[in-house]
């Protein structure tokens, strides 16, 4: 699929095939191409927690969730999380394979960039679970299959209930499968003289 259609074509489906299965081989794929998504200083952050148990999946559902039925349904639910404090650890290693010099001189700005600006930690690490969900949902487009984005849930809960930890932050979840509804129709775009704008407001 080319990626223009996989970006048109992407729409947020409620509905899901709860038979169907994703191979281990096209999760893998999956996760893959999500990692290949870009972060401030290299840092990869994101962390992917794939929510497989079903009885989870189900008190989410049930008591934290809107009863949304997707997640449940979905082959794949995805909750997307990201380590705010990543950057002190062991930043060497983002920089494994980059020459030597490039390496020392990210490595050593990196830690003033983001010392004592606990805000940019935040927005840095959500920007980053953002670009990876959408990464995410058009790999599962190129693979045949639909996604879901959501946020409808009670985060704090959801956060005891994986052990998130303290230096942690919560995203959206991403449910993937077989839909067996066809979206909506688009609700429509605002026109790009609304939205783009050159050189300042």
């Amino acid at each position: 699929m080319q990626v223009k259609d996989a970006i048109f074509n992407r729409r947020a489906v409620k509905h899901f095939d709860a038979d169907h299965k994703i191979t281990a081989a096209e999760e893998k794929e999956l996760l893959e191409t999500t990692i290949q998504s870009p972060t401030s200083f290299n840092i990869q952050h994101w962390r992917f927690v794939i929510l497989r148990d079903s009885d989870l999946r189900a008190k989410i559902r049930e008591e934290h969730g809107n009863d949304q039925a997707q997640m449940t349904d979905a082959s794949l639910l995805v909750l997307f999380t990201a380590d705010m404090k990543a950057w002190q650890k062991e930043p060497s290693r983002y920089f494994a394979n980059a020459p030597k010099d490039v390496a020392e001189m990210l490595v050593n700005w990196m830690g003033p960039f983001h010392e004592g600006r606990e805000w940019l930690q935040r927005d840095e690490a959500q920007r980053s679970i953002g670009i990876a969900m959408q990464t995410m949902m058009l790999a599962a487009q190129g693979l045949g299959y639909q996604s879901c984005p959501m946020i409808g849930f009670d985060i704090e809960e959801v956060a005891k209930l994986i052990n998130l930890p303290d230096d942690h932050v919560m995203g959206p979840m991403v449910a993937i499968g077989k839909g067996t509804q066809d979206a909506w129709p688009k609700p429509g775009q605002l026109p790009l003289d609304e939205v783009v704008v050159e050189n300042g407001f």
